[in-house]
């Protein structure tokens, strides 16, 4: 797959206009129908990755329902998991730092945090944040690319198991990320199935972590297997499935469900329920409202913890130019 980026690229405009707030209130907005982006391949063509890599790793992760490959460990590392792959991968760097720049990290610190990401099979940071700025610049219109106004469905997963040609490979979806891909590293993460040695790594090393602890407690090889399957199942594939829900009920559901806190001209929803499993994610109608702002929970009671971590990095000068919401600075 070649890698060579044209001179002239188009960039997502991110630029956001003033909304006014909105009335409280928990409504739906479910009554409009939109068709399939006009960017879907026609005739509709499977993405095989992701329909037989979604499936299969549902599959794996039932494993966890059999005793063998149960440890109270391996559900603590699946739990933390979330908040190490989910939280700091996913919310805190793919979608504020690298889609939205709310904030700015030492080089080292970023590429770090977006291993993390990468460890979740969301596909690559250049490809997740082409996505998202997609969305974000045709919110609930045809050309959004995860929608639940199609279907609930499609919003939540299947639209990734349909080709796209913004997404085909990085020559269709750099022009949405141009400023991401003139940093080597994330280049070198779109080249071949880098991403892919990445996930099988992060299987191998929990597996053999968990090897060695139970051969070396248990006194056996099959003590040694059994743990260091436990581990993997609820540390990888577990925590896996789970962060996938997680970042995709803030496509479905905050789209369908919840309370407005401003008038913006999608259907972006503020969740509670989602505002607590993702982290701070399912503050959606506050994000859409300011895209830049690290900060998605604008009232006390929206509880970020992303961006509680966001804090804690700026308070020890570990991140800067921290972008708070608008709405707090007036």
């Amino acid at each position: 797959m070649s890698t060579v980026l044209p001179e002239q690229v188009t960039e997502v405009d991110q630029t956001e206009t003033v909304v006014a707030p909105a009335q409280s209130g928990v409504c739906s907005a479910a009554s409009r129908v939109l068709p399939r982006p006009e960017t879907t391949v026609k005739p509709s063509q499977v993405r095989w990755r992701y329909a037989v890599g979604i499936p299969l790793i549902h599959v794996l992760a039932c494993l966890a329902f059999f005793p063998y490959f149960f440890s109270w460990t391996g559900v603590a590392l699946a739990v933390a998991g979330l908040y190490v792959f989910g939280t700091l991968g996913i919310n805190l760097c793919y979608h504020r730092l690298l889609t939205h720049q709310g904030l700015v990290a030492p080089k080292w610190l970023e590429h770090s945090l977006a291993v993390l990401g990468v460890c979740t099979l969301q596909d690559t940071p250049a490809c997740w944040v082409a996505m998202h700025r997609i969305h974000h610049k045709h919110s609930d219109e045809q050309p959004d690319p995860h929608s639940p106004l199609v279907t609930f469905f499609w919003g939540h997963c299947g639209w990734l198991m349909f080709r796209n040609r913004d997404f085909l490979n990085v020559n269709y979806y750099q022009r949405f990320t141009r400023d991401l891909l003139r940093d080597p590293f994330y280049m070198k993460l779109e080249r071949g199935a880098t991403w892919l040695y990445i996930y099988l790594g992060s299987m191998a090393f929990f597996y053999l972590l968990g090897f060695a602890i139970g051969w070396s407690t248990g006194g056996s090889l099959a003590a040694g297997v059994q743990f260091g399957l436990s581990l993997m199942v609820w540390g990888v594939f577990v925590r896996t499935v789970a962060t996938w829900h997680i970042t995709w009920s803030v496509n479905s559901v905050t789209h369908v469900w919840g309370y407005r806190n401003y008038e913006t001209d999608d259907n972006s929803r503020n969740n509670i329920l989602v505002g607590l499993w993702s982290n701070g994610e399912g503050w959606h109608n506050n994000h859409h409202a300011d895209q830049r702002a690290a900060a998605h929970g604008h009232h006390w009671w929206e509880f970020d913890v992303t961006w509680i971590t966001i804090r804690a990095l700026e308070t020890v000068g570990l991140v800067k130019n921290v972008v708070r919401p608008r709405t707090w600075t007036k």
